[in-house]
């Protein structure tokens, strides 16, 4: 539905002027400014926010809104209507709108690691809170990389960008550039963000880099067929670069030093972001906190500017990483002063913060000299404006548009939900399968026990930067299709596992089923953003568990770990007592059911 089919009133709009001060609540004729966003309390659909009306004589002779004309000349018309106040007021990932010029609110940043969402919902350009409650949850990024896959790896990007587009459609995306994929290199295998990358081979990254790119953003999986550079949705490839700490013996991401040789550099960590440019030819990139010897990611004018713009040719954005520029003044001592900081980073190259600094201090940055409203300001304006106009979202009524036609029914679809399954079957590992223990027999297992803290909690499937599932099947569930009389114990309260529950109840347990699958490993309170750990271990007692469990069944038990970063088993690599060893990173949604498969053979490892 398009505004011309709305009653002309004056409301109340939410999320019109972005984070500047006493900007919100803009009272606003919606005839005057076209599509910005959908009244707060309106009962009818919201409306996707798009510039450029057809149906609205105020914008409609504007340059910037003829689709005739090249984006480049477009995004220029559009840069030099806009006052100092207006441009330093999209320099952030919450862009305010400029109702004079029909243009809504944008955010920035959005999620879709491994499917749409993710992010904190106060600070996410996607919300569930309408028609469409749920994407689809494949699996965190460090399993779905072992399927070892690309055409996979494509076609499950795909369905992110579709979902996405749809999101936006239902009016429920205020934003189609989303902070994905995370290429790190996973060195240390104490990150906590380990999980969020395709591992520790920077070959293996490059591809996934490239394949997830291409898949949301709307390009064909042999690339090339962006038509006019036209976006389904925008890839922005982080973190650049040499960043896998988060907070570790006294070190924290926002002030830790990388020191790495020029040859490690160019081998390893920029291997992956110069193909997700050169090859992948994504329009986004987010410089990371770190300092790499000496100086921080996001003020490297050689880093920024040289290399990823001169050297590989990239074309789009580059924005911060949350708070980065205001770390530069705070935190890091790098920066003399507030506008030191906003000249850093301007002067470097790098176009849009996600954060608040550059609203607050970059007109006093103007104003001292620091930072030109020609040279620096303009030209981030102009790589930010170009991402968003080949995204169609200054095209008119995007119903009309490209992508148009997808709906609510494009969410969490059936196809969809199998190809989260299809993921999550062929990334799981088959560490150990002594004497041929799986697959077990689907007809002569009359009892199965199922043990451990892991065993039935739908959270733990997901990893993090998840977005809200269409569905999930625990572990518990999904071997429940297989056996009836199953009996279940968490063995430990928590994940940390200080004291195992009841022994003598997990003991009499495990020496009456036929057989025992204990489900282990690690979950977001273990590894995470801000949070590495001090060693590879199973956590508390959960070894010991596996050990009391093992040695009282009458079989070999099979010992199935979810974790994203390695742990170290290898009590169990060689106790015959143990019979199978699965790995099954985090699955997503649909994890439960694809381990069940797997153990009674109806998919093979």
């Amino acid at each position: 539905m398009g505004v011309a089919q709305l009653v002309p009133e004056v409301v109340s709009w939410s999320k019109v002027l972005g984070s500047n001060p006493g900007s919100r609540n803009v009272r606003i004729s919606t005839n005057e400014i076209g599509s910005l966003w959908a009244p707060a309390d309106s009962n009818k659909q919201p409306l996707p926010p798009f510039s450029c009306d057809s149906t609205n004589p105020s914008t409609k002779s504007y340059p910037f809104c003829n689709v005739d004309l090249p984006i480049e000349k477009r995004a220029r018309d559009l840069v030099s209507r806009l006052s100092l106040d207006e441009k330093i007021s999209q320099l952030v990932n919450e862009a305010s709108a400029v109702p004079r010029l029909g243009i809504p609110y944008y955010q920035w940043w959005s999620e879709a690691l491994h499917g749409v969402g993710g992010s904190t919902p106060a600070q996410s350009g996607v919300s569930f809170n309408g028609t469409i409650n749920a994407a689809t949850s494949f699996p965190q990024v460090i399993l779905t990389a072992a399927t070892f896959d690309a055409n996979l790896w494509y076609r499950m990007a795909k369905v992110m960008g579709t979902e996405a587009r749809a999101l936006y459609n239902e009016g429920q995306v205020t934003g189609m550039t989303f902070f994905s994929p995370n290429i790190n290199i996973f060195r240390d295998p104490r990150w906590g963000r380990g999980q969020e990358t395709p591992g520790e081979d920077p070959f293996l990254t490059s591809k996934y880099a490239v394949s997830y790119v291409r898949g949301i953003q709307g390009d064909s999986f042999e690339g090339g067929d962006l038509k006019d550079g036209r976006l389904q949705a925008s890839a922005c490839c982080k973190h650049l670069t040499a960043y896998d700490l988060e907070s570790w013996n006294g070190n924290s991401r926002f002030t830790f030093n990388a020191r790495v040789t020029k040859q490690d550099m160019v081998d390893t960590y920029q291997l992956p972001f110069k193909s997700c440019v050169q090859e992948g030819q994504a329009s986004g990139i987010l410089c990371a906190y770190n300092f790499v010897n000496g100086v921080p990611n996001c003020v490297d004018y050689d880093l920024l500017t040289k290399t990823v713009r001169g050297e590989w040719g990239f074309q789009g954005y580059i924005t911060s990483d949350f708070h980065a520029v205001e770390h530069l003044y705070e935190k890091q001592n790098y920066s003399k002063t507030t506008e030191d900081a906003v000249a850093d980073v301007l002067k470097a190259g790098m176009d849009v913060e996600c954060g608040s600094y550059l609203a607050n201090h970059t007109k006093s940055a103007v104003e001292k000299g620091k930072v030109s409203e020609s040279d620096d300001i303009d030209r981030a304006l102009y790589n930010l404006f170009t991402v968003r106009m080949r995204l169609g979202l200054f095209n008119g009524n995007p119903s009309e548009l490209p992508y148009g036609n997808l709906s609510r029914n494009d969410v969490c679809s059936r196809e969809h939900q199998d190809l989260a399954l299809e993921v999550a079957r062929d990334g799981i590992v088959l560490l150990k399968n002594s004497a041929n223990l799986l697959p077990l027999s689907k007809s002569e297992i009359k009892s199965l026990a199922v043990i451990g803290p892991n065993a039935n909690v739908s959270d733990t499937l997901l990893g993090n930067y998840a977005g809200p599932p269409c569905k999930t099947v625990t572990p518990l569930q999904g071997l429940m299709n297989y056996v009836k009389n199953i009996e279940y114990h968490e063995g430990c309260e928590t994940i940390n596992c200080t004291s195992i529950s009841s022994i003598k109840v997990v003991k009499e347990l495990s020496k009456s089923a036929d057989y025992v699958v204990l489900v282990m490993g690690l979950n977001q309170d273990r590894e995470g953003e801000d949070l590495d750990r001090e060693d590879l271990v199973l956590p508390g007692q959960q070894q010991r568990l596996i050990t009391i469990v093992a040695k009282a069944a009458k079989n070999p038990v099979i010992l199935v770990l979810l974790c994203g970063g390695p742990v170290d088993i290898s009590f169990a690599k060689g106790n015959p007592k143990i019979g199978s060893i699965l790995w099954a990173g985090y699955p997503g949604g649909a994890g439960g059911k694809a381990i069940a498969e797997i153990i009674f053979g109806d998919h093979n490892p």
